[in-house]
């Protein structure tokens, strides 16, 4: 008898044995499939304009930005570690601080795209990889299928781009054509593979020039000023009152939309003409001095700022509704973020740079459709430096030890661990231009930050409560009550920088960006200047934010 032939029940009746049930080898020995990971990441987009995070100024609707906050997680307490564009795309591809990953500011900084990322490591375990828009890092993008990308930071109408290596120039607004790009490569890509797409905005970064379609936008209404609109930073040191960065006297003319940006074509500029002409003209006409200068400023900011996001939003609804109508939506892990916060009024501040809340904190939202409970919050402290080891954990591959970040995915399925992080390092190098924030560093918890500012003008260090100064104006280092919040935060602190691996004695040229001598950004002879001939992927606008 030729028991190999036999069926499997055959040979357990002729062995007198109990009948049992096949084991599903196929079924039982199956890898998890790796999820789809689709990361949005927009570019100084402020969680006071995401209408899920629900500012009491009530700015603006994203409802479909909003999507992902409904089928997902919203992040509350979502931090950065360097408020500033390119430092914060490094410390996302790396999962490490600025400091070791080596792009420590916008003036001179070159990513060293030889060294690790998860990019590189996804790909290599079959994931196809691609990424469009914003980059930003000086460096060709290394560990992708596919590369779309502004040069420099890039600009809002017809843009030049870089694809794969070749200039290439496009015409119409570009958060659409980011959001164009993005679903072409999603719809031409190998089906067989997983796949990391990186869809990088531009938007809204300054200058914010609005689509055309969303001039308007708000029919006229005024826009709720925040309460510190008009801060006089009294009860604050040298550092927080001498800087450039207000609306009162860093908004410029090209900023308020009374030039128009040179890159507009005809049809555009006609539309462009049709809705500001009448507004300045009756801009000019009454002429408004001190504070009314300031609100005018604001209400424009806001009408331009906001429409801008608008776009981002557009382009989100557009992404999502691919993913559903390709059945995708349930493996695909979707992440909307921002490379870090804003200021959108408040302490008459536009940009970012500083530890205060509006420039620490960025938006977070993700969706993973059996991994995240619907509608669920979260107020843990965690970071952008956190994104790589996230992303390489959900695609069940290793974590290298030497990254600084800690994986989201247990906090994803509502599982905070006990040993989550109770503090968080920032520190902030890019001095003096632009905007003349002085570099600082600090520890920031639930309730407190101490922060220490240092330059060749300053020393000194500051406390905040939030929960006694929600707004952040006024520092209680030195106070008596504080004295033991204040010992043990500078034990804190040292200890991260300790952990971190922070050299205890800055190099003189991180300052500026650039080494005792070298001229300023911008000035002749110095790095990153207008003018002067660039590889095309480094071109574009030189602003350092």
């Amino acid at each position: 008898m030729t028991f190999a032939r036999l069926p499997i029940l055959a040979l357990v009746l002729a062995a007198g044995l109990p009948a049992v049930s096949p084991r599903p080898v196929a079924a039982a020995e199956a890898k998890p499939k790796q999820p789809n990971i689709l990361f949005i990441f927009s570019d100084d987009h402020a969680y006071q304009a995401i209408s899920a995070y629900k500012d009491p100024r009530q700015l603006v609707e994203t409802p479909n930005i909003d999507r992902i906050a409904k089928e997902g997680m919203l992040f509350n307490r979502c931090m950065v570690p360097n408020s500033i564009c390119g430092p914060s795309r490094a410390v996302v591809l790396t999962g490490k601080y600025n400091h070791i990953n080596g792009f420590l500011n916008n003036s001179n900084s070159r990513f060293d795209n030889t060294q690790p990322t998860f990019v590189r490591d996804l790909h290599g375990a079959g994931y196809q990889t691609a990424i469009v828009g914003k980059w930003h890092l000086m460096t060709d993008p290394v560990g992708f299928d596919y590369w779309h990308i502004l040069p420099g930071q890039g600009v809002y109408y017809n843009p030049p781009m870089i694809d794969n290596g070749k200039p290439v120039k496009h015409e119409g607004y570009v958060t659409d054509i980011i959001t164009d790009l993005t679903l072409d490569w999603l719809k031409n890509r190998d089906k067989t593979k997983p796949f990391l797409m990186m869809c990088q905005h531009k938007a809204p970064h300054r200058e914010w020039d609005p689509p055309i379609r969303h001039l308007g936008w708000n029919k006229g209404k005024p826009f709720a000023e925040p309460e510190t609109l008009f801060d006089d930073y009294e009860n604050r040191g040298q550092a927080v009152r001498d800087q450039d960065m207000t609306i009162e006297k860093t908004f410029t003319p090209k900023d308020a939309k009374l030039t128009a940006p040179p890159q507009l074509n005809a049809e555009q500029k006609a539309a462009w003409d049709a809705y500001y002409a009448p507004l300045n003209e009756e801009f000019q006409k009454q002429n408004p001095q001190g504070k009314d200068l300031i609100r005018w400023r604001y209400q424009r900011y806001m009408h331009d700022y906001l429409a801008c996001v608008k776009a981002v939003d557009d382009g989100m609804g557009r992404v999502l509704k691919y993913l559903d109508e390709e059945g995708l939506s349930e493996n695909t892990i979707v992440v909307y973020a921002a490379d870090q916060g804003f200021y959108l009024g408040e302490h008459g501040w536009f940009d970012k740079r500083w530890i205060f809340e509006e420039s620490l904190r960025t938006p977070l939202l993700v969706r993973w459709p059996g991994k995240v409970k619907a509608g669920s919050e979260n107020k843990d402290i965690v970071s952008t430096v956190d994104f790589a080891e996230t992303f390489l954990e959900a695609a069940g591959l290793p974590i290298p030890a030497d990254m600084q970040g800690k994986s989201l995915v247990p906090i994803l399925s509502g599982n905070t661990p006990s040993d989550w992080r109770k503090s968080f390092y920032y520190h902030y190098y890019e001095y003096p231009q632009p905007h003349h924030v002085r570099p600082h560093y600090g520890v920031v918890t639930d309730r407190y930050k101490l922060v220490h500012y240092y330059a060749p003008d300053v020393d000194y260090w500051e406390l905040y409560d939030r929960e006694k100064d929600p707004h952040e104006l006024q520092s209680f280092y030195g106070n008596p009550d504080y004295e033991k919040v204040t010992a043990d935060l500078k034990a804190e602190v040292q200890r991260l920088r300790t952990e971190l691996k922070v050299p205890e004695k800055e190099e003189p040229w991180f300052y500026g960006g650039r080494k005792p001598g070298q001229p300023e950004p911008g000035k002749a002879g110095g790095g990153g200047g207008q003018g002067k001939k660039k590889k095309a992927q480094n071109a574009g606008t030189a602003q350092g934010s």
